[in-house]
């Protein structure tokens, strides 16, 4: 199921929806309809574990397609919003774990030439999260060198404490993708957390497609354009960590809960290794997508 956190209007609150044949059939109304217990936030569904699937696949097969007044609106009338607006906790960001995305960030940003022996791990706060066509901020007093990633997110669906590799699937809940924003002239000291954590740097959606609908995570293609030209395009199984080895690794000291993301990593052809370099500025139009996912949409504006 493809599941979103939208608003019927624009000053509207905050629903959680699932896209069906066209249209979004609202969760909450839904379990109204069918006796079924669901809540209106995506965190609170994730919360209520694997049940909550399972019920609402009951739910969505008993109306079917008569569905009363109320239930659904047309997709294209829905203010999508990003997945999980607010995350509880900061995002985990994976560095350099695309093996040209190795080669050219040590060309242009000083990093490495050898693979990562472990997964490279950083963070983006809550306060980062934005949503499809939301607009990404450039501050030209903190920065001239904005850049793109697209990376595949993993969201955890049940609590993962030292998990080992062969039962880390089973605790996603679905995917997502997300732009890891970064100004690559405000790392510090090799710190990455102030370049990719600033406000509005880390687009997300515009859906979040349960793990039972994506049969192979690690044979996706995503790609990334700005203004309609293609900068990025390759597969997921070129990632140099794959998902269980990132989830076995983060849970070994950090425990992953419901709701948590974890930004993959992003291949290369991000703009600081483009020959010559290139950057994002206000007016430009950056579109990322995923097979089986969807397309993220966001403009860059001036503040």
């Amino acid at each position: 199921m493809k599941l979103v956190t939208y608003r019927s209007k624009k000053v509207s609150e905050a629903r959680i929806g699932v896209i069906s044949n066209g249209q979004i059939v609202d969760i909450f109304q839904l379990g109204l309809e069918t006796g079924f217990d669901f809540p209106i936030s995506m965190l609170e569904f994730i919360d209520q574990g694997p049940d909550s699937l399972m019920a609402l696949s009951e739910a969505m097969a008993e109306v079917g397609n008569k569905r009363p007044p109320g239930l659904a609106i047309p997709s294209e009338n829905g203010f999508l919003l990003a997945p999980i607006p607010v995350p509880r906790k900061n995002i985990f960001g994976i560095g350099l774990n695309y093996v040209e995305h190795v080669a050219e960030s040590a060309r242009s940003l000083d990093t490495s030439k050898e693979l990562p022996s472990k997964p490279v791990v950083f963070s983006k706060p809550p306060t980062a999260v934005i949503g499809p066509g939301d607009g990404i901020q450039h501050n030209s007093k903190m920065t001239q060198q904005l850049d793109w990633e697209v990376e595949l997110a993993v969201i955890i669906g049940k609590k993962a404490t030292r998990i080992d590799k062969e039962s880390a699937m089973s605790h996603v809940f679905g995917y997502s993708i997300m732009n890891d924003v970064s100004a690559r002239d405000n790392r510090r000291a090799g710190q990455w957390i102030f370049s990719k954590g600033q406000d509005t740097f880390a687009p997300f959606g515009p859906c979040i497609v349960t793990a039972d609908e994506i049969i192979d995570p690690h044979n996706l293609n995503l790609w990334l354009k700005k203004n309609n030209i293609e900068k990025q395009n390759s597969n997921t199984k070129h990632l140099l960590f794959d998902i269980p080895t990132l989830i076995s690794d983060l849970s070994s000291g950090m425990s992953l809960e419901p709701g948590d993301i974890i930004a993959t990593g992003t291949p290369s052809g991000v703009g600081a290794g483009r020959d010559p370099q290139e950057w994002m500025w206000p007016g430009d139009i950056i579109e990322c997508g995923i097979d089986g996912i969807g397309v993220l949409k966001n403009p860059v504006v001036n503040i």
